[in-house]
């Protein structure tokens, strides 16, 4: 895990983890932030903001993230939002030329591993 002298992970940017989305509650572990942490294999690490077309294109890959599921507390994902996709997905939707705008300060640093920095910075939000 990367983790600052705080103990607080660190976003691709180099600075702590901003939040990605409270409503919906996104992230690994549910706080809103991308956090990772070797129990998350798929890495949702990638603060995204959410578009029909990219909605559209996770589910036609099998990861239906617009439907709701009341019975997981999950509303769904609808665009506009943000939500803390898996790296490898948002790898595949930039393949595919299917990529969302991501949230650089809210990208967990570990998502590099996975996805080139330029890759994240040509879809990014927050870069001005």
């Amino acid at each position: 895990m990367n983790r600052d002298e705080g103990g607080l992970q660190r976003n691709v940017l180099g600075g702590p983890l901003g939040v990605c989305s409270e409503k919906p509650v996104t992230g690994f572990f549910r706080n809103g932030c991308c956090d990772t942490s070797p129990e998350d294999i798929g890495r949702h690490t990638v603060c995204i903001v959410a578009t029909e077309t990219f909605l559209a294109f996770s589910k036609s890959r099998g990861n239906d993230l617009s439907t709701p599921i009341p019975e997981y507390d999950f509303p769904g994902v609808q665009p506009g939002q943000h939500w803390c996709l898996c790296a490898a997905r948002w790898r595949e939707a930039l393949q595919a030329g299917q990529a969302p705008q991501v949230v650089l300060a809210a990208t967990n640093e570990a998502t590099l591993d996975i996805v080139s920095f330029e890759d994240l910075k040509r879809y990014a939000v927050d870069l001005h």
